[in-house]
């Protein structure tokens, strides 16, 4: 299995390995771009360094995030990050996103600093630009981005395909998993748990708790989920307008009394879960439509993985490569 935790070479030399791998195994080339991006902290400081490394100029902003660090803190990671590379003279940082800046780029990522993308931030961008989205195309949250705004600017948005085998993101979906239900007290071996799942997870998801020794059984919803005695619920559910509320926790409730509700993916009224007394995972509850644990968790080899996974399907569709079945890049 995947490693569940932060490997001990986990590091800045590492991650620039994984990063430069990554470029080479994509083919990867911004040269003579202009790419806007996010300054982060920790593994998500990858994604201006991948983007300057590829060729590209680049503006990271960021904003302040309450659970990421400052606007100053991600500045100063990405911009050690990036000297560590060679790039520190490729990338110009700032604590805005000004209008300058999204007038002159080719590419601009959806990334959380950055995000939500409104439809003013949009109309200042070149209809030939190209928004990149750091996720599958079936993926898409409504909130982050004004879709409406870039059909009537023709501004084109790429989502990029995880599970196409250079960018291979969604092999960590199953240790992802595992990871959440240890943060919550549980080791998956020997355990019963079924996996409420109506996308493209599934398959991950079961794989890797059977791969942890879990006895693992798939249900599309929670109409489908049987009476038994589980020990865990995984929610791994397309988010909906509104949360699952009382009715579908209260089914879950009685049809798996005292299991561990572990909420992966899918929007959950946690109000309810508490009235009706269920246990639920993680603790702190996820953004509207976010997961419940992020990928870096497990380090940053998924998260090299998706950034340059999604500049690459942003160069594509900048370029003009017409998307392919089953290809990097695909259009929303």
């Amino acid at each position: 299995m995947l490693e569940l935790v932060r490997r001990r070479d986990d590091t800045p030399e590492t991650m620039l390995e994984s990063i430069e791998r990554r470029i080479g195994i994509l083919g990867l080339d911004l040269r003579g771009l202009k790419v806007v991006t996010e300054a982060a902290t920790g593994a998500y400081a990858s994604t201006a360094v991948i983007a300057a490394l590829a060729g590209a100029r680049v503006h990271a902003c960021a904003r302040h995030a309450s659970r990421h660090g400052s606007a100053a803190e991600a500045i100063a990671a990405t911009r050690q990050l990036a000297g560590q590379a060679g790039v520190g003279d490729r990338i110009i940082f700032s604590d805005v996103v000004s209008a300058p800046v999204l007038r002159g780029c080719d590419i601009l990522t959806n990334s959380g600093r950055l995000r939500p993308i409104t439809a003013d931030m949009v109309g200042l961008l070149s209809p030939r630009a190209v928004i990149a989205l750091m996720f599958e195309a079936w993926e898409f949250r409504g909130a982050d981005l004004d879709l409406a705004a870039c059909r009537k600017r023709g501004v084109r948005v790429a989502a990029v395909n995880e599970r196409h085998a250079d960018v291979a993101v969604f092999s960590f979906l199953g240790p992802l998993l595992v990871c959440l239900l240890r943060d919550a007290g549980m080791i998956a071996a020997g355990k019963r748990i079924a996996v409420l799942c109506d996308n493209p997870f599934a398959d991950y998801l079961l794989a890797g708790l059977t791969e942890a020794g879990a006895h693992a059984s798939l249900f599309p919803g929670v109409p489908a989920l049987p009476w038994g005695r589980w020990d865990a619920v995984v929610l791994s559910l397309l988010p909906k307008e509104e949360p699952l509320g009382h009715d579908g926790l209260a089914a879950i409730a009685a049809r798996a009394p005292d299991a561990l509700l572990a909420q992966f993916w899918g929007d959950v009224d946690r109000g309810a879960a508490s009235a009706l007394g269920l246990r639920l995972c993680p603790r702190a509850e996820p953004g509207r439509g976010h997961m419940g644990i992020l990928l870096n968790r497990l380090g940053h080899e998924p998260i090299v993985r998706l950034q340059a996974g999604s500049l690459k399907a942003a160069e594509m569709v900048w370029r003009g490569v017409a998307p392919e079945k089953d290809g990097i890049a695909s259009l929303l």
